[in-house]
């Protein structure tokens, strides 16, 4: 079995409102899957259906090739974007506490818990109360635990929240290696550059719907409009190129340097076609660069909502 989780035609309703309609999606074992979409989606819903908060109207989950089941639970680590941290009790206590939860010894958590808080950077906490800590310290605790129990499956709901870039980095980091360790991830986030950096497969949910999905990197090249940027060292017959560009190709745009003598241009290109302009650029100056415009994960979110919107 090469799938962690499987989902078919999962559909949930609260009253009147359609929260996830018909949904299908297969989540790949040791990868790390991004779950996007924008507010009232249809992301929190469908990962409280996994965590077995909440459970579908219809449809069906599989968890490691059986039927969803209270005992998988175990195997499963959630940190949601709303934190449960205890503000009164203290760090290591309540560490200890819900580490036993879920079902390790004290003395097997203990000793896990000294491995994480030495790796984190956090080991002269355990004494201090939840409420002395800053959102960032407090989320360092929450990442603790949720991976304490090393579970097959981790899911995150915005883990990046209160961190300053170097935080948000160790944690990152901590992420791909738990991935590289063979952990499978689920990653919901609002920041594109974070799918950009950790996520292999997305999902993009839009109105309870599923509106696209697969491995980032074949959206992004099916999302390609063969647009490139181009820079041209040129002196004369500056005019006399663009005009040729022009009668062949789309210009998005075009700006010249003066000073160094540069044609900068975006041009979009027929398929195939990249051969015979930079046959006519190398003719005419010297080619300093010439790259092809991928979409990033932000224009691919945008364009797709937008057009399902229109």
């Amino acid at each position: 079995m090469n799938n962690i989780l499987v989902a078919e035609n999962v559909s949930k309703k609260f009253g009147e409102h359609t929260a996830l309609s018909n949904i299908s999606l297969e989540i790949p074992k040791n990868s790390i899957y991004g779950f996007l979409g924008p507010n009232g989606a249809g992301k929190t819903t469908l990962i409280r259906i996994i965590n077995q908060i909440t459970y579908p109207d219809t449809g069906r989950v599989y968890f490691d090739g059986k039927p969803l089941a209270p005992e998988h639970i175990a195997t499963i680590g959630y940190l949601p974007e709303e934190r449960g941290l205890y503000k009164s009790m203290k760090v290591g206590e309540q560490a200890l506490y819900l580490a036993q939860l879920k079902g390790l010894s004290k003395a097997e958590a203990k000793k896990r818990l000294a491995y994480w808080f030495e790796r984190l950077q956090i080991g002269d906490w355990w004494n201090k109360k939840i409420q002395e800590l800053s959102k960032g310290m407090a989320q360092k605790i929450q990442f603790i635990v949720t991976v304490l129990h090393e579970p097959k499956l981790l899911i995150f709901d915005e883990p990046f929240s209160g961190f300053d870039p170097i935080n948000a980095n160790m944690i990152k980091d901590e992420i791909l290696a738990l991935k590289d360790k063979g952990t499978s991830i689920i990653f919901s986030t609002h920041r594109m550059e974070s799918v950009e950096e950790l996520c292999e497969y997305i999902t993009l949910l839009h109105e309870s719907e599923k509106i696209l999905d697969g491995k980032l990197a074949d959206i992004k090249r099916s999302h390609k409009r063969n647009i490139f940027n181009v820079g041209i060292t040129i002196q004369d017959h500056k005019e006399k190129l663009l005009k040729d560009l022009e009668a062949q190709y789309s210009i998005l745009s075009s700006n010249y340097d003066q000073t160094h003598h540069q044609l900068d241009l975006r041009l979009q290109l027929p398929n195939d076609d990249t051969k015979t302009v930079l046959q006519m650029l190398s003719n005419k100056g010297n080619i300093n660069h010439f790259e092809e415009m991928i979409p990033s994960a932000n224009d691919i979110f945008i364009q797709t909502v937008k057009s399902k919107d229109q």
